[in-house]
């Protein structure tokens, strides 16, 4: 029961982690209609700048601002210098522009930072462990990560539900056209909104950079399992991003958990191993392809 619990647990932090990548990019293409392949390097580099960060000032609080901060700026000067030309484009120019500017900045990371990854230690204040129950432990830091996925989807709740400029971000996702003729700038709209999902990247980055490897490349990974998250939840819809990142987020922590022994019950260690690593990394992908039999537009589609 004890690992089971702690599986659920490490879902539920993984599923935060997701759901701060998956809501900039749902917000991005279901308002924009910008598929941007470039979401991944702003995660990318908010862990580079949170590592640099850290590794010069000791200081954690330090490292995620300078993520907050890298991320976001370079989210910005992205969308004015590039995105900004693609939004009446086909998807075909925008696919190729920001698959350009991934690789251009996996390059310009490399000759920043260096190609030896990073180490980023965990901070004194998030070390430890939590006592949950009888016999019960969980690190400190993962309790941390799951709170802040938590505020921060409480935040986007209220930004889009209860404010004039979520007002204005879900009219523009029905008719921008309409948006534009009452008098506001779209073009600035659509730049905020690019820039909140740039600085949510750099702030998953820096909560992956002291729990995974900070490395060139390290978006791109992480990308394709961003989509299969806002293609379960519903293209669009914050509510349907934080649904899918908790249903990948369990998915996974609990195939890579238990698959192993299941299958070793039938099948010899040579063959179950890989068996139960190859299934692990299917599974969100069976569940994405379950859902969407199910349910084509997702779990929670954004209205219109």
């Amino acid at each position: 029961m004890t690992f089971f619990l702690e599986q659920l647990l490490n879902g539920l932090q993984f599923g935060a982690m997701l759901f701060l990548l998956a809501a900039g990019l749902t917000l991005i293409f279901g308002i924009m209609g910008v598929v941007n392949l470039t979401h991944g390097s702003f995660y990318m580099v908010g862990a580079y700048c949170a590592a640099y960060a850290i590794a010069n000032t000791g200081s954690f609080l330090a490292g995620i601002l300078a993520a907050l901060l890298g991320a976001g700026i370079y989210g910005l000067v992205v969308e004015v210098l590039v995105i900004r030309r693609l939004y009446q484009r086909d998807h075909l120019y925008q696919v190729l522009a920001t698959f350009g500017l991934l690789l251009f900045t996996n390059e310009a990371v490399s000759l920043i930072f260096g190609r030896r990854p990073p180490l980023v230690n965990i901070p004194d204040i998030l070390q430890g462990y939590v006592t949950l129950g009888p016999g019960f432990q969980y690190p400190v830091i993962r309790l941390a990560f799951i709170l802040v996925g938590a505020l921060v989807a409480l935040g986007l709740w209220l930004l889009v539900n209860r404010t004039r400029i979520g007002m204005l971000i879900r009219g523009g996702a029905d008719d921008h056209g309409m948006v534009e003729a009452l008098g506001v700038d779209i073009r600035r709209l659509y730049t905020l909104v690019f820039g909140l999902g740039a600085l949510l990247c750099g702030l998953a980055g820096v909560m992956a950079a002291p729990l995974l490897a900070v490395e060139i490349g390290m978006g791109e990974r992480i990308l394709i399992t961003t989509f299969v998250v806002i293609v379960i939840g519903g293209v669009g819809s914050v509510r349907g991003a934080l649904a899918g990142a908790l249903l990948v987020g369990m998915v996974d922590s609990l195939g890579r958990a238990y698959l192993p022994t299941l299958l070793g019950h039938l099948f010899p260690p040579t063959i179950a191993d890989p068996l139960a690593a190859g299934f692990a990394s299917a599974s969100i992908y069976v569940l994405m392809a379950i859902v969407l039999i199910i349910k084509p537009a997702g779990l929670f589609p954004a209205r219109s």
